[in-house]
């Protein structure tokens, strides 16, 4: 009989030899998935590994390594909500992420949008999208939030876009930090939203009543929408960290009418403070735990030039 512990060092050394051979020539920047992505996404990564072998051959991976990509992908459309054929350009020498509404680029002498790599980010949201490749491309312009949806009817193609996203940002960012190790750089790459979800929300003066509105929290950014799918945010609100005088508080102050839903959040700033009212309670202490992921981490130099473009929005 085998013992339970040769069994185990017997499927290890199987395992170690399996990654040996299938994860040889793993970009630094290619993104391994969790049991907590979509999908998709996990079956790519074994159809990349064990069909495609795409990392025991490095020229399988040209169609995210080569610094440049063009190709079209199905857009969503920011007042009509159809999605339309879009050509998508990605230069790292461009240092952008473009789409042009022509059909023929040679004929759309400016781009739709120009996305820069520096505040790029990009993540799979099939079910918001309602598509299992549907993904979500944000970047900054003048420091607000922009949302792009697109998705493709081929799961390889998507990942492909997904992952030179990836090398563009990570190329830029070893420029950016020349000093930074690859463990440092891979997480900057792309990130998943912290929280998402529908609460209340009410104005400055807290005397207008509470409208019910989509929340988006991206790290330090608490966005507000009036769709999932909008293309801008409403307004944006800046959590810092408790030592800058950022709390959190369960419950709305008790002079607080208005609102339909009875879980309340408050979010103390330095300027003022932000009422939220949740529908259950089991999402209020969701909120409250992100909102004190955050608030619990010391704010980082560039994190403080960030909250000042807060402070001087109109």
């Amino acid at each position: 009989m085998w013992e339970a512990s040769e069994v185990e060092l017997m499927a290890t050394t199987g395992n170690n030899a399996a990654k040996a051979k299938y994860e040889q020539t793993v970009p630094a920047f290619y993104y391994r998935p969790t049991h907590t992505d979509c999908k998709m996404l996990r079956e790519q990564w074994i159809r990349a590994k064990y069909e495609r072998n795409e990392f025991e051959f490095i020229e399988k991976q040209e169609p995210y390594s080569a610094g440049y990509r063009e190709g079209f992908l199905w857009k969503r459309g920011r007042d009509n909500g159809q999605f339309l054929s879009r050509k998508f350009i990605l230069s790292e020498r461009e240092g952008a992420l473009k789409y042009f509404n022509k059909q023929d680029v040679s004929e759309a002498r400016d781009p739709k949008a120009l996305m820069k790599i520096e505040t790029l980010n990009a993540t799979f949201q099939p079910a918001k999208i309602g598509n299992p490749c549907g993904l979500q491309i944000t970047y900054l312009k003048d420091n607000s939030t922009r949302n792009i949806f697109v998705y493709h009817s081929d799961a390889k193609e998507m990942v492909d876009w997904f992952n030179a996203i990836r090398a563009a940002r990570f190329h830029y960012l070893q420029v950016a930090f020349p000093g930074a190790s690859d463990e440092e750089l891979v997480p900057k790459l792309t990130r998943n939203f912290m929280k998402e979800g529908f609460m209340e929300k009410t104005g400055p003066k807290h005397t207008e009543g509470f409208k019910k509105r989509w929340f988006t929290m991206d790290d330090r950014r608490l966005m507000y929408f009036k769709d999932p799918l909008d293309a801008y945010a409403r307004g944006e609100v800046f959590i810092g960290s408790k030592e800058n005088s950022y709390t959190v508080l369960s419950g709305l102050p008790s002079s607080t009418q208005g609102y339909h839903w009875s879980h309340g959040i408050t979010i103390v700033t330095p300027d003022r403070k932000f009422l939220f009212a949740c529908e259950t309670e089991a999402e209020q202490r969701d909120w409250i735990s992100a909102f004190q992921r955050v608030i619990n981490r010391p704010m980082r130099p560039q994190e403080y030039a960030v909250e000042a473009h807060f402070k001087h929005k109109p």
